[in-house]
């Protein structure tokens, strides 16, 4: 009798490994992760992530068996590229949170050796593991204007953590259909579109303010940098962007009216002469030759209307193809 209750508990647990191979519980230094993933179990797996990236160690995450990992949307395993090279978390970090879809997005500022980069990162959990890792680096001289030094220094407004009251708030849907509207007016920027600009719109990009901002000119004597969002749009000025396409949404937080997007500017070198709305001829030969900037752009909508923007973009081959897919048409 001893030695049948022997053999099935000894077959019980050759069962359980043998189930292990294909399921390992997901459990961090806290304890287990939900499989209902809210904003709290998001920042802390944000955490988690960076901890275990600037360790070198994937294995301190609950990954999951078939998790995909992309680096500038180059798809690669988890440990390769920049787990390899990155020193330490930087000073800043801003995390946007999707408890709906269980992802969140977070831009940092990471030491990578001496020097200092941006990173945008976004995690997608399913059933208390990581499914999707996909992150996207500026480190300088990745083209246009930056302050990753600044950012470094620095702590992300207030206004992006404000929840939007309960009556005011509208669906993804909605809160998509502003945030494309973006990149509607964007592409071929001609002057005349339906821009969905609050009066008190600001936008940085890699750390650098590039709306309002007078100290920043690039094509004297129009300073399209100095002036508010609307009224850049209304100029023409980006008329450089021929093509945004792979365009996706896959973070939205009803809550505080936030919209995480990804697309990719095409950008020919063609266009060197800008004929503003104004009349005005601005030129871009600096623009060239042919480029696309891969654009991970975080939006708070209030009311319909677009208050903040944080973008995190780098330079990167012409016509650029997303490894995640998304809309390439408008």
């Amino acid at each position: 009798m001893r030695v049948k209750l022997f053999i099935i508990a000894a077959a019980c647990v050759l069962a359980f490994v043998i189930a292990g191979e294909h399921f390992t519980p997901a459990v961090s230094a806290t304890g287990p992760i939900p499989v209902d993933c809210d904003r709290a179990c998001l920042e802390g797996l944000a955490n988690q992530y960076l901890a275990a990236l600037v360790a070198h160690d994937p294995k301190r995450l609950p990954l999951a068996a078939d998790v995909k990992y992309t680096e500038q949307d180059q798809v690669m395993d988890v440990g390769d590229g920049f787990w390899g090279t990155a020193t330490a978390i930087g000073g800043y970090k801003h995390c946007f949170s999707d408890p709906v879809a269980e992802q969140i997005g977070c831009m940092v500022t990471m030491h990578e050796g001496e020097h200092l980069l941006i990173m945008g990162m976004r995690l997608r959990v399913e059933l208390g593991r990581i499914t999707e890792i996909e992150t996207t680096y500026y480190r300088q001289g990745g083209g246009g204007p930056n302050n990753i030094a600044g950012l470094d220094t620095s702590q992300p407004e207030p206004i992006w953590f404000n929840a939007i009251p309960p009556a005011q708030r509208v669906s993804r849907q909605q809160l998509i259909r502003t945030a494309n509207m973006y990149f509607e007016g964007l592409e071929n920027n001609d002057g005349k579109g339906n821009y969905p600009f609050a009066d008190d719109c600001d936008r940085m990009e890699n750390g650098m303010r590039t709306t309002n901002n007078p100290t920043l000119s690039p094509n004297a004597p129009f300073n399209a940098f100095a002036m508010s969002c609307m009224a850049q749009f209304k100029s023409g000025y980006y008329a450089i962007v021929t093509r945004i396409h792979h365009r996706r949404f896959p973070l939205v937080d009803e809550e505080r009216g936030i919209v995480w997007a990804y697309v990719i500017f095409d950008q020919p070198g063609t266009v060197q002469t800008i004929h503003l709305t104004n009349g005005q001829d601005v030129s871009m030969k600096n623009f060239n030759r042919p480029s696309s900037i891969e654009v991970s752009e975080v939006f708070k909508i209030e009311n319909g209307k677009i208050r903040r923007i944080e973008m995190v973009g780098s330079g990167l081959q012409y016509h650029l193809n997303s490894a995640w897919g998304g809309i390439s048409d408008k």
